[in-house]
């Protein structure tokens, strides 16, 4: 009789509670906390190099050199970011690497958007091997491919200069691009296209109002991987601009930092985090055409 009173309060109080606290209730499981729990775990450990970075960045040499970590910059100052700034060689391989980045990401996007269209809109002969060849390309490693470049840029008089290494980044860079801008490009149903003519759109106004701005997520994808992989690149610029100091990259130019006997561990970090910048600033300029893109073609005449 009590079990049976005692379910019938809490019945009781169940009802009397307020709605949302009921759907509170209900929707607090187990399984959402473990999941919560494992997600802020991994967002940890992803972002603790970043703020380990930034922690360094404000802290002076003699301290990063002791065996014990600094866990907080007590006591730190922006001078490791001065002297990096007032060095007189950073700041030019920031635009080198910045100049080189943009030529990079436009002409993959530009390359590679056109071969992608080509390949799931037109039939031609040798479609599938052209394709595969993509795909082969990107399997094979790019140190093996380096000699070969090499001497190709050597016997174009390209090395040494900022032509060479945008062309060499382009190459790399372009099979993975059509590789991917292929599956949205095909994703794109084609009787959008169709009723676009229906409708009296030329070409040019069916490609700029429904396919372009549906491929757009594709696009904003691929320019981000492009500008990355231009910017961070480090063996390549070093072969190909090694003769010229005046051309390196942000890449090369963390190189100075390292001595013969010490390491300017304050200097390469706050380096680091003025490189961190304009890939994020980047990023959260095209970020939002990855939702925006996903419909704007569809409703726009």
């Amino acid at each position: 009789m009590s079990a049976v009173t005692s379910t019938r309060v809490d019945s009781a109080a169940d009802s009397a509670a307020p709605a949302p606290a009921r759907k509170l209730r209900q929707k607090i499981k187990p399984s959402r906390v473990i999941l919560g729990i494992v997600g802020v775990v991994i967002s940890l450990i992803w972002v603790f190099p970043v703020y380990w970075m930034v922690n360094s960045s404000l802290l002076p040499n003699v301290v990063l050199q002791n065996t014990t970590p600094t866990w907080l910059p007590f006591g730190g100052s922006w001078d490791n970011f001065a002297a990096v700034i007032n060095g007189g060689t950073f700041f030019p391989a920031l635009g080198m690497s910045l100049v080189i980045a943009i030529v990079t990401v436009v002409f993959c996007i530009v390359f590679a958007f056109l071969a992608a269209l080509a390949i799931s809109r037109f039939k031609f002969r040798g479609r599938k091997s052209f394709v595969l060849a993509v795909l082969l390309i990107q399997m094979l490693p790019a140190e093996g491919l380096f000699i070969a470049q090499y001497k190709l840029m050597g016997s174009l008089n390209l090395l040494n200069t900022v032509l060479g290494v945008s062309i060499i980044y382009i190459a790399a860079v372009v099979p993975f691009t059509i590789w991917m801008l292929r599956g949205f490009v095909a994703a794109v149903p084609v009787e959008l296209e169709e009723a676009a003519y229906l409708d009296g759109a030329s070409w040019w106004r069916m490609f700029r109002s429904v396919l372009f701005p549906l491929v757009m997520p594709g696009l904003v994808a691929t320019s981000v991987f492009s500008f990355i992989t231009a910017w961070n690149e480090f063996i390549f610029a070093m072969t190909l601009l090694g003769g010229a100091s005046d051309q390196y990259t942000v890449a090369i130019g963390l190189k100075q930092f390292f001595g013969e006997h010490t390491n300017e561990w304050g200097y390469v970090m706050a380096a680091s985090t003025i490189i961190t910048i304009p890939v994020m600033i980047f990023f959260v300029l095209v970020q939002r055409k990855l939702s925006s893109g996903l419909v704007a073609g569809a409703v726009k005449g």
